[in-house]
């Protein structure tokens, strides 16, 4: 599980034992991470993810007793959120259209390979500072633009593009290999 999906799910957690302060909380973090969602799927440059985000959030709260306490929360609230956007996109009589080579993504199953990857990038990641890394999931794994994460992680966008960009060469130093040629470096 990650970092990320426990922080949710505690915090929905609390919600539904009568934490407000959890709930309204939970609902904001929500927001910021359907807002990106939505933009990058709607044909009209995301003009209409704000009521989108909106309607999943209500969606959401309506719905909370459904939620399995023993379930991911994320999977089950990007559930509702790709049911809201579909309602949204036949409301407007057009259908998504992905280039034939975006297809496989479509249908993908997750694998056991996937797993393994996500849990090898946890490790990865745990390597740098939570605040960092925080920076870098945001971004690179969570669709935010460098901006809003900058803001959301109390940076400057300047300061974040460096650390994002230090990050990623730190870890690149310490993963990748001695050299091209598979041979040592030279002295």
């Amino acid at each position: 599980m990650t970092d990320r999906e426990a922080q949710l799910k505690a915090l929905m957690l609390r919600g539904l034992d009568g934490d407000a302060l959890a709930w309204r909380h939970l609902l904001s973090d929500l927001g910021a991470h359907l807002r990106p969602y939505f933009r990058r799927r709607l044909f009209n440059g995301g003009a209409d993810a704000e009521d989108l985000v909106q309607e999943t959030l209500i969606a959401i709260h309506a719905k909370r007793a459904t939620w399995d306490r023993n379930q991911t929360f994320t999977a089950w609230a990007f559930a509702i959120a790709r049911h809201k956007l579909v309602d949204h996109l036949r409301r407007q009589g057009r259908r998504p259209t992905h280039p034939l080579e975006e297809a496989s993504a479509l249908f993908a199953h997750h694998t056991v390979e996937d797993g393994a990857t996500r849990a090898d990038l946890t490790r990865i990641l745990a390597l740098l500072p939570a605040r960092q890394r925080r920076l870098i999931e945001d971004v690179r794994l969570g669709g935010l633009t460098v901006a809003e994460a900058a803001e959301r992680h109390g940076y400057t966008l300047t300061a974040a593009k460096v650390s994002i960009h230090r990050s990623l060469k730190s870890l690149n130093a310490r993963f990748a290999p001695a050299s091209v040629d598979g041979g040592e470096d030279e002295d």
